[in-house]
């Protein structure tokens, strides 16, 4: 069995001007995938700006896996409609934590990352350290359709014994 090196928990906040997929509205929720890891969010429904305020946590094992969010529309009688995806760029995040950095003053700017083609942010995210942990906000620009954005966290939980990054 492989040694994980830890693990990513991703908030999954809110979904902002999601597209509609229904005759009025959608019924969101949020699929994040790594690897062969699948996790699935819940249904908010009749919402194109859904707060969803969820935490789903990813295993990691290689840090160069890419994480894929991907939103979908939620039919009943049919298959679910794609609402946009976007690729969450962790590596900045993880050089992070390789510094080993602790007990900085709340609300420490670590680093900032600025948006570009392939990072899918819509604006600068900043790593900061916050309540004793390193985190990093960010709002991805959703691909592959006409509009959406999601506003998410990432954290990283250490594991008793893991290999660490």
């Amino acid at each position: 069995m492989e040694e994980l090196a830890g693990l990513l928990r991703i908030r999954v906040k809110k979904g902002i001007n999601l597209a509609r997929r229904d005759s009025l509205s959608s019924d969101p929720f949020v699929v994040i995938t790594m690897g062969t890891q699948k996790l699935k969010g819940r249904t908010v429904e009749n919402n194109c700006n859904p707060e969803w305020n969820e935490e789903l946590t990813l295993a990691l094992k290689h840090p160069n896996e890419h994480v894929i969010l991907i939103v979908y529309d939620k039919d009943t009688f049919t298959s679910h409609d794609k609402m946009g995806d976007a690729q969450i760029d962790i590596k900045p995040f993880l050089e992070v934590h390789k510094l080993g950095l602790q007990e900085l003053p709340d609300g420490t700017v670590i680093k900032r990352v600025l948006p570009t083609k392939e990072n899918c942010l819509s604006e600068e995210s900043r790593i900061v350290y916050h309540n004793g942990k390193i985190v990093q906000d960010m709002i991805l620009v959703l691909r592959n359709v006409e509009c959406g954005e999601v506003e998410i966290q990432l954290e990283w939980i250490e594991i008793p014994g893991g290999r660490g990054l």
